[in-house]
């Protein structure tokens, strides 16, 4: 059974928007893994750790036939495979992949949460994702109103 995946993009290390098309690439490579929509790419202020540089981030809409386990062993290989290092909690990294969204899927485990549960905190994930909402939604998850929302506080 085939289902739809949204995956969360980041990088400001090196070319960031280069690293970002090498992670697709990577994706889309991955039999089981069809990577169908990609958003605009965004550069956004850091989150959380603020002495970096400024990052690139998008989303990508996956179709997979593995579990979201699976999905989420592959893009945590694909971020080891691009030199990943994790050294500063929301610091500086070559690659960051983010599984936010998998059908309508529930998860709460220590390995894995969907919903992610940054999703609706950060505006440099919602931004794109909503790139990627056929009117304003996906699935359960109305992406264009929680942006608003998370807009609104912020000011």
């Amino acid at each position: 059974m085939t289902n739809k995946a949204y995956i969360a993009l980041g990088s400001n290390m090196g070319d960031a928007a280069e690293n970002l098309n090498e992670a697709l690439k990577a994706l889309d490579l991955v039999p089981g893994v069809t990577v169908t929509k990609v958003s605009k790419y965004y550069i956004t202020e850091p989150w959380g750790y603020a002495n970096q540089p400024d990052f690139t981030n998008a989303c990508c809409e996956v179709e997979s036939t593995l579990s979201p386990e699976a999905l989420l062993g592959v893009c945590l290989g694909i971020e080891a495979g691009m030199g990943r290092i994790r050294q500063i909690k929301n610091g500086p990294r070559v690659i960051d992949l983010d599984l936010l969204l998998y059908g309508n899927e529930r998860r709460s485990t220590e390995e894995l949460m969907l919903p992610h549960p940054g999703l609706l905190e950060r505006d440099f994930v919602l931004l794109p994702l909503n790139d990627l909402a056929e009117d304003g939604r996906i699935g359960e998850l109305d992406v264009a109103s929680a942006l608003a929302n998370l807009r609104k506080t912020s000011d």
